[in-house]
């Protein structure tokens, strides 16, 4: 037997991947030194600009009189759709999407005019000023009124698996209802914000907070009318994003260089909560109807659904997100028979678009509504249920889309989380609970998580990189990727640490700039990490290649032998320090910058049939939860949350660990406290603090408990880890529908409770109404 040799076994043991490593941001956070797109000092001239929004939902712009807005205080220009040089759209896939209103708007908050002054207030005050004549036209404001009236901003999806009909038919037992869950706004920390700067012989350089520098390179270039080339796009961090930043960061980041385009001047762009609220698309909001065939036991023999989003005015990507949907309707659960339409209502809102999830939530929380309206038929605990229709390990493993399950974990990591959070005693407990309590009840549900990562188009899955090592031995790293705060500098550091064997302090990730790495994609679809982790990994891979050639040259033996770890490099009996061979390096003219490049292997997908194979792999998870409800107030408490998380060899578990739980709680806001609502004449009310109700630290449970489940990735993933961004705000429809158990013990669970999302106290409140009417 061989065993291995002392350094190979130091070599074993070092590593510069899975430690608990701090945010690289971290430290700047706290001391508020971390430089947002606001804190850049501004340059000499720095004009402000804002904009001039539609106060209907859908009209005809009759006439519009800029004149006392010129006439405002500090207003230098005001610029209209006819003053754009180039084209008028920033739609990010159908051009449907004008960047200013031309003849007509489509919501209440549509862009109409920009205007600048010398200051951020005066531009405000003068946005207000113009006076517009309106011919209004009908509007459309909801999913359903869209379905009923066929308004639709792109054709019907549909996914057909089996016979639906013959198996709902010959079931024994049948459910037919309809859902509905609401949408929710991004609410991140930092607003919708541009900064334009000429440059000489056309350029711009336009420091943008966006998940897509090069979209909006793409779009500022069109609107510009000059080529990729003139424009650069930099972002050095976001304070959140969520898909908020995806493709409608688009909107600002043009308006700002128009105007400075126009002028010739810096221009900033910043929008205020309310005006960004007003402007700016959501989480799609979906209406449910639904047909169920299923046996005595609870199997699912037959399931159809009828989905129809919010999309808004335009298409933006409401068709990804339905495609998403459609995807993962099945969650964790095989259906052997499945039919799964959807359809993207155009309403005269805002044009929603991409949120943490992009249309998986949305697609799962109907299927984890009809197991849990399946087992109070059948008269069994969810649970139970939920466990007799999973994904099987060898058969029962192909999705309605034909995609095979091949790292199915859910049954073991189900069953270690129903052991830690001693699931069967506190079911117990609720029960005898609830009988002795009259107004309060306790209600608990686990609910389990399949989550497929990569983009649903195929040819986004791709990412570049660039990776300089300097003569002092320190590394610079840019990546395509964008911080919003979930920790993708961090792990790309760690990972080019861990390939050259450095200490993460010797290693820093400079701002994502459209000059460095070109046509990247949007840090979105939990494939950030994914993508440029592997892409940075290439590039630090061949100068380590470089470097080990180099040494084994100095001190012989084969460059495969060549080690790198705790900052030296380890050749034929010779350890030498990283620096020192770097800098013999750069004096025998070794290259020691390069590029890395990666794309995902494997994926397929055919949109006119739906099928293929969109996803590298699934991520799973699963929540446990335990609420309590004031029936006589619909006031409601998370009293405990148990989290399993499936990060495959998590490169931090620190950051994702706290991604898990900051997915929870913000997946929980979505279905309890975070309620849309527009009036009857097309405005959206809830656009402030003041009136839409994120999650506060009282909304926290005292006890969380949230832990990763030890799985290595069987894909061929970035250290065989696990996204950890989209897939955990799935966990809190434990908290949804450990509310509804709360109702539905009401009446001993005899009846399904009518309970839409979000479950706000008023629609806690309707549910135990009606569950107490059908009682009688």
């Amino acid at each position: 037997m061989n065993h291995p040799a002392a350094s190979e076994i130091q070599a074993m043991a070092w590593a510069g991947v899975g430690k608990a490593a701090p945010h690289e941001s971290a430290q700047l956070h706290v001391l508020g030194q971390a430089t947002y797109t606001d804190d850049i000092p501004e340059m000499q001239g720095t004009l402000h600009a804002a904009l001039g929004l539609s106060s209907k939902p859908h009209a005809k712009l009759a006439a519009i009189d800029l004149a006392p807005v010129l006439a405002s205080q500090g207003v230098v220009a005001a610029y209209l759709a006819k003053d754009i040089p180039g084209v008028n759209d920033c739609g990010p896939i159908i051009h449907d999407d004008p960047i200013l209103a031309d003849g007509k708007v489509e919501y209440v908050g549509q862009p109409i005019f920009i205007v600048v002054a010398d200051t951020h207030d005066n531009a405000r005050r003068a946005a207000k000023r113009a006076a517009i004549t309106y011919d209004e036209l009908p509007a459309i404001l909801t999913p359903q009124a869209a379905k009923a009236a066929a308004s639709y901003v792109l054709p019907p999806m549909h996914l057909k698996r089996g016979d639906f009909q013959s198996a709902y038919d010959a079931a024994p037992r049948k459910l037919k209802s309809t859902l509905y869950v609401g949408g929710q706004e991004q609410f991140y920390l930092e607003g919708q914000i541009a900064y334009a700067i000429p440059k000489e012989a056309n350029g711009m350089h336009v420091y943008c907070s966006t998940q897509h520098p090069s979209e909006m390179q793409h779009v500022i270039a069109h609107a510009l009318h000059l080529h990729s080339h003139h424009v650069l796009v930099e972002c050095r961090r976001m304070g959140g994003g969520f898909g908020g930043k995806e493709s409608q960061s688009a909107l600002w980041a043009a308006c700002a260089a128009i105007a400075a385009k126009k002028l010739n001047r810096p221009v900033k762009l910043r929008a205020d909560r309310d005006d960004d609220m007003l402007v700016t698309g959501k989480r799609h909001c979906f209406y449910y109807e639904y047909e169920v065939g299923y046996d005595d036991e609870g199997r699912i023999l037959g399931a159809k659904v009828d989905m129809v989003s919010r999309a808004g005015f335009s298409a933006d990507l409401s068709g990804p997100v339905a495609t998403r949907a459609v995807c993962h309707f099945d969650n964790a659960y095989y259906l052997s028979a499945a039919d799964i339409r959807a359809c993207c209502g155009k309403t005269n809102t805002q044009s929603n678009t991409a949120f943490r999830g992009f249309g998986g939530p949305q697609g799962a929380i109907a299927i984890e509504n009809i197991i849990d309206e399946i087992a109070r038929d059948v008269g069994k605990d969810a649970l139970d249920v939920r466990k007799l229709n999973f994904y099987g390990k060898h058969d029962r493993n192909v999705t309605p889309y034909g995609q095979v399950v091949e790292d199915n974990v859910i049954h073991e990591l189900a069953a270690q989380l129903e052991a830690s959070s001693d699931y069967r005693a506190r079911r117990a407990a609720v029960n005898a609970y609830n009988a002795s309590s009259e107004v309060l009840k306790k209600g608990l549900a686990f609910t389990p998580v399949k989550f497929g990562i990569a983009f649903n188009v195929t040819h986004l899955n791709q990412a570049g990189a660039l990776v300089h090592v300097y003569v002092d031995g320190s590394i610079l790293v840019n990546h395509g990727g964008t911080e919003m705060g979930q920790g993708i500098n961090t792990k790309v550091a760690q990972v080019v640490a861990h390939e050259l064997g450095r200490d993460l302090s010797h290693v820093r990730v400079t701002a994502t700039d459209t000059s460095k790495v070109s046509n990247t994609s949007a840090t979105a679809a939990s494939t950030g990490a994914d993508l440029n982790g592997k892409a940075a990994q290439d590039a630090a891979g061949q100068i380590r290649a470089r470097l080990a050639q180099f040494a084994a040259s100095l001190h012989g033996g084969s460059a495969g032998q060549v080690q790198f770890y705790d900052d030296k490099v380890h050749v034929n009996g010779h350890a030498i320090p990283f620096t020192e061979l770097v800098q013999a390096a750069y004096l025998a003219r070794v290259q020691l910058w390069s590029d890395g490049f990666y794309s995902t292997p494997g994926l397929s997908w055919d949109p006119k049939t739906m099928t293929g194979h969109p996803f590298f792999y699934y991520a799973y998870g699963a929540a446990v939860a335990e609420v309590v409800v004031d029936t006589l107030t619909g006031e409601w408490k998370l009293l405990r949350a148990d989290m399993l998380y499936d990060a495959g060899n998590s490169l931090n578990p620190a950051i994702d660990i706290g991604q898990v739980e900051g997915a929870f709680i913000q997946g929980m806001g979505w279905l309890t406290t975070e309620e849309l609502w527009w009036n009857a004449g097309g405005k959206l009310m809830t656009h402030a603090p003041s009136t839409y109700k994120i999650p506060g630290v009282s909304d926290c449970p005292q006890d969380l408990r949230c832990n990763l489940f030890d799985n290595r990735n069987v894909a061929d993933s970035i250290h065989r880890s696990k996204a950890v961004g989209e897939p955990p705000l799935l966990l809190p429809f434990s908290v949804f529908f450990a509310i509804r158990d709360a109702v539905s013990a009401v009446a001993n669970h005899r009846i399904n409770p009518p309970l839409n999302a979000p479950a706000t106290s008023e629609s806690i409140l309707k549910a135990i109404a009606a569950v107490t009417g059908a009682m009688k």
